[in-house]
């Protein structure tokens, strides 16, 4: 049975691991935004709502919202998922063709925990993944933000990116996320047993932050290798290289593109010096990515590497306060495990 590991840090070898500290200890500790790079139409048969809400998920959202709505939870649109243990603010849509919003909605959803902050008609679906970025804001605490060398780590990871590995609350409290998936993709993978998609994300991710933790370790995972399929900074757009020049390296270093590593299915695989890492995940964990691509599930690319816009520390008495943009898909629980040691307290897509 697979447990999660300890992935490799990217500021270890340089300055040593993180002193031990906290983060989220109350909802309000853990701020996000989600920003959209479009505003809705104002008229059409979805209706968007933007809404703050704490210590719910956006799946338990999108269930009280299509029971308030009276219809079926695939008639909710949300673009992405929303950590639980913060206050999170993003939009849902709810297909309402011909019909006002039903009386006592705003009150209805107050009474579940989810203050609805605006809402607008929009002629389709919020879909999957179409915000721009998030907005985080964190409170961290303890010996690690006291400590001589946290404002070098940031600053480290302001200038020179972050790994972007997935996130802990993807696979659930204790890794039990994790060992579903395993279990679910050796009997073979069914939509009906997985209805969300969480246990392939999971296993997907799984085999993402292995990867990025190997190139980690051999110090490869901000340069481009030959064979790579390399990321534009601010967009998903991807282009793969058989062989790497000055030139990709300096844009490199300079943050305007990004190597990729695979979300694991059925696509091309990569060659070279970056399909080496591929064919050595797959010699360790072969039941899991034969799995994968049994369920049919398309393999795409994530970038090995996050940057942090607008990023700003501000200090009080005993904590620190960290403000930053991160794309969608990005976790800002990997930002704070370069910067402090401390327990997972779980997230946004664990199944309890």
């Amino acid at each position: 049975m697979l447990e999660l590991p300890h992935w490799q840090r990217r500021l270890d070898a340089e300055l040593g691991p993180p002193r031990p500290g906290h983060f989220r200890l109350t909802p309000d500790d853990f701020l996000v935004d989600e920003v959209l790079d479009f505003a809705p139409e104002g008229h059409g048969e979805h209706l968007w709502l933007n809404i703050e809400k704490r210590n719910l998920t956006t799946l338990e959202v999108v269930k009280l919202l299509s029971q308030r709505c009276g219809v079926s939870p695939r008639d909710v649109g949300y673009s992405g998922m929303k950590d639980r243990i913060a206050v999170t603010r993003q939009w849902l849509s709810v297909h309402l063709p011909g019909k006002e919003a039903p009386e006592g909605l705003m009150k209805g959803l107050a009474e579940g925990g989810v203050t609805v902050l605006a809402h607008v008609r929009h002629p389709r679906k919020l879909k999957r993944g179409v915000h721009r970025y998030n907005r985080f804001q964190l409170r961290l605490g303890g010996e690690a933000v006291a400590a001589d060398d946290f404002e070098t780590r940031w600053q480290a990871l302001c200038q020179a990116g972050v790994p972007n590995y997935v996130g802990p609350q993807r696979f659930g409290p204790s890794g039990r996320n994790l060992q579903r998936a395993e279990a679910l993709l050796a009997r073979g993978w069914r939509k009906r047993d997985d209805r969300h998609g969480i246990l392939l994300s999971t296993a997907r991710s799984f085999l993402f932050n292995e990867l990025l933790s190997d190139r980690l370790k051999k110090n490869q995972w901000h340069q481009p290798l030959d064979g790579d399929t390399l990321m534009l900074e601010g967009t998903h757009s991807v282009f793969s290289v058989d062989q790497v020049d000055d030139t990709l390296r300096a844009r490199a270093d300079a943050l305007d593109l990004h190597p990729t590593g695979p979300l694991w299915g059925v696509g091309r695989t990569s060659q070279q010096a970056a399909g080496e890492f591929e064919t050595a995940l797959h010699n360790r964990y072969p039941a899991l990515c034969e799995g994968l691509l049994h369920s049919g599930v398309r393999r795409s690319q994530r970038a090995l590497r996050m940057c942090l816009s607008e990023p700003s520390l501000t200090r009080d008495a005993q904590s620190v306060v960290l403000s930053f943009g991160l794309p969608r898909g990005s976790f800002a629980t990997a930002v704070v495990s370069e910067l402090l040691t401390t327990a997972d307290q779980g997230g946004a897509d664990a199944i309890n």
